[in-house]
């Protein structure tokens, strides 16, 4: 046995089979003491103590309001009530491997559980890095992988069906152009008037709605950057999305002359009757009263945006056209996601090869 004082004042021991195994011991003690390794000084601290505070420490704006929200509640629903008491510097990879596993047995979807694997990757991350810790401990097992979500794209000829039943809708104009650009929700939705180029048939990405609780609890909307880099792009639109944009904003022009002073000018496309943006809660109803009507499946608003996709496959446009329209980092993740239109695509282009070759 073998005792060495370390900066908190105690006296840690240290114990072994032989006088060889402790003095190995002691070398290393004394090495992360010197080099100021908080897991000797710091040896009491538990994974609650060092989430919680990690948590505060990416409050917004350090990281985007919805994905804190998620992280925080991954650590109150799942992490403490698991692991929060075991001292960090006793996390084993078998005690993370078991957390999976009990997550997995209580009924999470393995979605959720791969959002339990990140929060921790990314906080035991920060913990290595001031040396809280000598390894990341979720880098040592099999991360669950999170299950793949099916979509559910409308069919050309539903398309047209859909269409049909949304002209009477304020917000056509919306569903147009999410079916003819594959633009997300929350684009759509921070799209102003300044980014459209009507007469050059040209719209610009550079944002996306977010809605953001104040201190008075107020929710407030806020124009946020795109998903990543790559969802900052422009998107080439149809004469026939042009047509449907200059109605709405000629549409818009009069309500905003009804509203007169109440009226509060944000610049959005898809604004309310008074100026105000909308949010996804808004234009929810109005889809599914237009799939109700077309006696069309139940699919939420983002399958409009796989419907775009696919059908722009299917058209047989470059798979790389379609990637940066939609704004995907790379054309792997396109194929990836709408495997579903590759076997058509092959065909199409044997019939292609076949009369180049053979005429």
């Amino acid at each position: 046995m073998a005792q060495v004082s370390v900066p908190t004042g105690r006296r840690k021991s240290l114990y072994g089979a032989t006088r060889t195994e402790v003095s190995s011991k002691l070398v290393k003690v004394l090495r992360d003491i010197e080099q100021g390794m908080p897991s000797v000084t710091d040896e009491r601290q538990t994974v609650e103590k060092y989430l919680t505070t990690w948590i505060e420490t990416v409050r917004p704006p350090r990281m985007v309001e919805e994905s804190w929200v998620a992280y925080d509640a991954v650590i109150r629903l799942h992490l403490l009530p698991e692991i929060g008491r075991v001292r960090l510097a006793q996390l084993t990879p078998q005690r993370v491997q078991t957390l999976y596993a009990t997550c997995l047995k209580k009924g999470l979807s393995s979605t959720r559980v791969s959002l339990v694997h990140t929060v921790l990757h990314r906080a035991l991350k920060i913990a290595v890095r001031m040396g809280l810790l000598q390894r990341n401990m979720t880098e040592m097992v099999d991360a669950p992988r999170p299950q793949k979500t099916d979509i559910h794209p409308l069919s050309r000829e539903q398309v047209h069906a859909y269409l049909h039943e949304a002209q009477p809708e304020r917000m056509r104009a919306l569903f147009i152009l999410a079916l003819a650009t594959g633009m997300r929700i929350g684009e759509l939705l921070a799209l102003k008037w300044s980014a459209i180029d009507l007469d050059a048939r040209k719209v610009r990405v550079n944002a996306t709605l977010k809605w953001r609780h104040t201190a008075e609890d107020e929710r407030v909307a806020v124009w946020a950057p795109p998903k990543s880099a790559h969802s900052r792009r422009q998107i080439a639109i149809a004469p026939h999305v042009v047509e449907a944009l200059r109605a709405h904003r000629q549409a818009q022009r009069l309500e905003r002359l009804a509203a007169g002073e109440v009226w509060q000018e944000t610049g959005a496309v898809f604004a309310n009757r008074i100026g105000q943006p909308m949010s996804n809660q808004q234009i929810r109803p109005i889809h599914n009263r237009i799939l109700r009507r077309a006696n069309l499946p139940a699919i939420r608003v983002h399958d409009l945006r796989h419907t775009a996709a696919t059908l722009a496959l299917m058209q047989n446009l470059n798979p790389k056209g379609v990637s940066e329209m939609l704004g995907h980092s790379t054309v792997s993740i396109t194929l990836n996601i709408y495997a579903h239109v590759l076997p058509d695509m092959l065909e199409d282009a044997a019939e292609a090869m076949a009369v180049a070759l053979f005429g």
